[in-house]
């Protein structure tokens, strides 16, 4: 049998329902919000034991890749709601001045290489997206949204049939 087990802290409240058959959902609440997950994989448990949660499988081999990605999971979703997610992001150009606004859940980029119309990027889920001068700041519980927003930025601004030796404006992942 191979287990991995979870630190669960104290302003963290975990709650984990369902079966190895049907799935678990797991749900964390803390400080900066609430988050939860579904995972299901045949062979897996997942048991809330006083401060801590253990993921095990009985299979020895097949499955120990799995526990500890669920338990990574886990992890990531004890870790947003405590802690929180973000992602810093560098505005560069060298030739035309971007300009870069969040409206609503989209961020829009104009000027970019003195382009006549805005180029659009997603917010991911409830990423919360903040522009200060040259510098984008992704932040939210979720690790995934906040990347997925970070990654829709970085390739919004993916300079194409250009030499990208010359052309290295963009939004660029500084820190994550």
């Amino acid at each position: 049998m191979i287990e991995w087990v979870v630190k669960v802290p104290e302003d963290v409240e975990v709650k984990i329902e369902g079966d190895t058959v049907s799935g678990y959902t797991i749900t964390a609440k803390g400080p900066k919000g609430e988050n939860s997950r579904n995972l299901k994989f045949r062979g897996m448990y997942i048991v809330k034991e006083d401060d801590s949660i253990r993921v095990y499988a009985e299979q020895e081999k097949k499955l120990k890749p799995m526990v500890r990605t669920f338990a990574a999971h886990i992890n990531n979703l004890i870790k947003g709601v405590n802690e929180g997610f973000e992602y810093k992001l560098k505005i560069l150009y060298s030739h035309f001045p971007i300009k870069v606004r969040v409206e609503g859940k989209e961020v829009i980029i104009e000027n970019f290489l003195g382009e006549k119309y805005p180029r659009r990027s997603k917010i991911a889920g409830r990423a919360e997206v903040r522009v200060k001068g040259n510098e984008v700041i992704v932040s939210g519980v979720d690790k995934e949204e906040c990347g997925q927003t970070a990654a829709n930025l970085e390739q919004t601004t993916k300079v194409k049939n250009l030499d990208p030796r010359v052309f290295q404006d963009g939004i660029y992942i500084v820190e994550g």
